[in-house]
């Protein structure tokens, strides 16, 4: 008789510890909802020639604006470019360490693969 007790015990904890690994999970997702509509708002900037070009992107890297000031363009087309595509990296490089950020932040005390 004992020993059904035990089982049956047993098997109650790992039905609380299911439930809990849902709850974890459930606040996850929404977590990451709050997370995406929040990277969509964000304006991160991104520059180059000190300021010369900037490159406005959301922190989902969708680009948003640039901004190019009269000193770069008198510098010419190639030097422009080279200036436009340098403001660009750096914005994709701050925007996606901006979510990595963010996902680090959710995901933080949670024993998920892959995330830790």
């Amino acid at each position: 008789m004992t020993g059904k007790g035990q089982g049956f015990g047993f098997g109650l904890g790992k039905m609380k510890e299911l439930a809990d690994a849902f709850k974890k999970a459930q606040q996850v997702q929404e977590g990451a909802k709050r997370l995406q509509e929040e990277l969509e708002q964000m304006e991160i900037q991104g520059e180059s020639g000190g300021g010369l070009v900037k490159v406005i992107v959301s922190g989902n890297q969708e680009p948003k604006r640039v901004e190019i000031a009269p000193e770069a363009i008198a510098q010419g087309a190639e030097i422009l470019s080279d200036l436009v595509t340098a403001a660009m990296k750096n914005a994709y490089e701050k925007s996606t360490a901006t979510m990595r950020e963010r996902m680090e932040d959710l995901t933080s005390g949670l024993e998920l693969p892959g995330f830790q």
